[in-house]
């Protein structure tokens, strides 16, 4: 199997990128090459600084980057040779299985779509996150690639939000929650309505609407919604998450009690941080591409990079396109 990562994408490139993937190269069996595909040489002294490198390791010279700011669509237009484009087309062409890049979003999700193509029967693309609750974590999907949607896109979403549980977080029959603002099948508005109707005939283990207070209660494992809810949603969890973080140290050191009522329960805050940690679960992928695509936060460090490309790998082994293909088409919308 082979992975192309793009080296260039994301706040801590190329140093976090090139060190995540050399990571994935050492640990993951079953992956033969990871092809780094960016500026050569910012790559390569990257490379020289890691010791002896594993021959899975492979350098693809690209000679342009596509910056955070720049524009998707005319950023790829002028930028015909940036990592981005490059590592896409290595999945288009054959020569690699995934593709994994932290740089930017809109970018990322443009060239798949463009260059990849859709899977067959599937109406447009979307973007799946894996969010944590009180005991397994879900999949929100769409997190922000389509702001208007029909209930056939958002009955598909859910397929493909069924697919990815079952491949990569394991659930052997997820229950998928519609997103809306009632719990009743009379509540939302006329698109989420019909999706009801619709994910109530398919064969989905669908539990119904779901609220903005379920999420987090570990009773769904795949929530779906248009991608302008859904981004709202997992940017004020994300900003949620941290002012948490930042009210408990403030109250902790408050005082040389609760300092020392913080270092005995360090071990308990450790492990809530790793439950919290949205890297370890691999990034986001854009499900319904003709090829695996993951997107990786843009403050992503190596640790996000290895999973990323743990989750790549997963995907491909565990032939999650093929599935989605099976049963979007058996959903009959």
């Amino acid at each position: 199997m082979r992975i192309a990562v793009d080296a260039m994408g994301g706040d801590h490139a190329p140093r976090e990128i090139v060190r995540g993937a050399v990571d994935a190269a050492r640990r993951l069996d079953g992956v033969s090459k990871i092809l780094l595909v960016g500026v050569e040489d910012a790559v390569r002294a990257e490379l020289t600084q890691l010791g002896k490198i594993p021959d899975k390791i492979e350098v693809v010279h690209a000679s342009q980057v596509v910056d955070m700011h720049d524009k998707p669509v005319e950023a790829l237009r002028r930028k015909k040779d940036s990592s981005i484009a490059r590592a896409v087309d290595l999945v288009k062409d054959g020569s690699a299985d995934a593709v994994v890049s932290a740089g930017n979003t809109g970018a990322v999700m443009v060239s798949a779509t463009l260059k990849l193509r859709k899977l067959a029967a599937v109406e447009r693309p979307a973007i799946a996150t894996v969010m944590p609750t009180r005991n397994r974590p879900f999949v929100l999907v769409d997190a922000g690639a389509n702001t208007d949607c029909t209930a056939t896109f958002l009955a598909q979403f859910a397929v493909m939000g069924h697919v990815y549980s079952q491949t990569i977080l394991g659930q052997k029959s997820p229950v998928v929650g519609l997103l809306s603002i009632g719990g009743e099948e009379v509540k939302g508005n006329d698109i989420t309505r019909e999706t009801f109707k619709l994910l109530s005939d398919s064969d989905l283990n669908f539990r119904g609407n779901v609220e903005g207070h379920d999420l987090f209660k570990g009773e769904t494992d795949v929530v779906v919604c248009d991608g302008f809810v859904g981004n709202v949603v997992l940017k004020t969890a994300e900003s949620a998450g941290s002012a948490i973080g930042h009210w408990l140290k403030q109250e902790f050191k408050k005082n040389p009690i609760r300092i020392l009522g913080a270092m005995l329960l360090s071990g308990a805050l450790r492990t809530m941080k790793r439950r919290l940690d949205p890297e370890s679960y691999g990034g986001a992928p854009l499900l319904g591409v003709n090829g695996v695509c993951i997107i990786t936060h843009g403050s992503s460090s190596s640790n996000a990079v290895y999973n990323a490309i743990r989750v790549a790998k997963d995907s491909v082994v565990g032939h999650l396109n093929e599935m989605i293909v099976e049963q979007i088409k058996g959903l009959g919308v």
